[in-house]
C-alpha cells in the first residue's frame, strides 16, 4: 500500500479515534435515527424541511464516520523517538529565530494531531520536517511562504 494512504499518529491518538469513532456508530447515529423519524411524522416529505435537515445530518455522520474508519484502518503508531538526541515524533523543540532572536517551544507529532494553536506540530510540515533528525546547537531552513527562516534549535526535550 502506498505511504501516503498510511496516517502516522501516537497511541493515544488512535485510541482518541476510536473512541469517537464508537460514540459516532452508537449514540450519535441513534440520535440522528430518531431525527428522521421524528421529522417523517410530521406529514409529506416533499415540504418537509425537518426531515430534509436530519437526511443531510445523516449525510454528514456517515461522512465523517467514514473519514474515522480510514485514518484507523491505515494508522502507523509512531513511538516517541528512541534517540533522544534528535527531534522526531514526540520531542518538545526549543528554536530560536535567528533573524528575530525570538524563542519558541513545540511539540513535534503525527498528522492526525497537529494544532499550532497548541504548539503541536506536524512532522509532515515545512517546519517538522525541517527540524525532523537534528540535534541541538544545529540550525535548520524552513521553506515558509515568506522565503526562508532559520532557527536554531537550543533543546530537545522527550
Amino acid at each position: 500500500m502506498a505511504e501516503s494512504n498510511r496516517y502516522r499518529m501516537s497511541r493515544q491518538r488512535l485510541e482518541e479515534l476510536r473512541a469517537e469513532l464508537n460514540y459516532m456508530q452508537t449514540v450519535r447515529e441513534k440520535e440522528v435515527a430518531e431525527q428522521i423519524k421524528e421529522a417523517r411524522s410530521f406529514g409529506d416529505l416533499s415540504e418537509n424541511s425537518e426531515y430534509d435537515e436530519a437526511k443531510t445530518e445523516q449525510g454528514k455522520l456517515y461522512s465523517r464516520i467514514a473519514e474515522y474508519q480510514d485514518l484507523i484502518e491505515h494508522a502507523v503508531i509512531v513511538e516517541d523517538s528512541e534517540d533522544l538526541g534528535k527531534v522526531g515524533i514526540g520531542s518538545i523543540v526549543s528554536v530560536r529565530d535567528v533573524e528575530t532572536e525570538a524563542n519558541y517551544k513545540y511539540k513535534i507529532v503525527g498528522s492526525q494531531e497537529a494544532n499550532p494553536m497548541e504548539g503541536k506540530i506536524s512532522d509532515d510540515s515545512p517546519f517538522g520536517k525541517a527540524l525532523y533528525g537534528h540535534t541541538v546547537g544545529e540550525t535548520v531552513d524552513v521553506d515558509a511562504p515568506a522565503g526562508i527562516i532559520q532557527y536554531e534549535i537550543l533543546s530537545i526535550e522527550k
